[in-house]
């Protein structure tokens, strides 16, 4: 089960060892210290673009190692910068195409939390993301749809497709809130 950034990588700043790893929405890993001066020598006004993929950085996640060294001066310093950081631009509006491309990241992250029984979901998010599925499954494997596909062919899975995409935007938006509580949020 990956926690962190995968082995024999580095952060792409330094080109060193990860020190204080985050990962960002884009799913690429740095260090703390290295994301947060490219966002205090870029525009501090705004978030600042991933260095590899150029997307903008709307929310970052640090390890839970990294958290659990919270009580060192120096991550202390590092980490209340991510937060400082997430909460500036973690609850900004984002267009359909940034949660289109967030899309893989919040989902791989939501089932590697689903299968680690070390970390815990609130019910209530855990709840919403079980009545989401069922009742687009339900929909997608239901005869009644608002396009035919007995009818249009192809074109009619259409709106499954669509209806499964605002299902895994929904969950992945209920997914983004909760990692902006921990890491973020006040």
């Amino acid at each position: 089960m990956e926690s962190g950034p995968p082995a024999n990588d580095l952060c792409s700043v330094c080109h060193g060892n990860f020190d204080i790893p985050c990962q960002a929405n884009c799913s690429h890993w740095f260090c703390g210290n290295c994301i947060m001066l490219v966002w205090e020598h870029g525009s501090g006004a705004g978030p600042c673009k991933c260095p590899l993929c150029r997307r903008p950085i709307t929310l970052l996640v640090p390890t839970q190692h990294s958290l659990a060294q919270r009580h060192q001066p120096q991550v202390s310093h590092i980490l209340s910068k991510i937060h400082s950081y997430n909460r500036f631009f973690g609850a900004q509006p984002t267009t359909l195409l940034q949660r289109m491309q967030d899309l893989p990241f919040f989902l791989h992250r939501l089932l590697r939390e689903f299968m680690d029984p070390q970390r815990s979901l609130p019910l209530v998010i855990r709840a919403r993301v079980f009545i989401a599925m069922i009742v687009s499954v339900i929909y997608i494997l239901s005869p009644i749809d608002i396009l035919p596909e007995g009818i249009l062919g192809i074109v009619g899975l259409l709106d499954d497709l669509l209806i499964a995409l605002m299902c895994f935007l929904h969950v992945a938006a209920l997914y983004r809130s909760v990692l902006y509580l921990r890491h973020g949020g006040s």
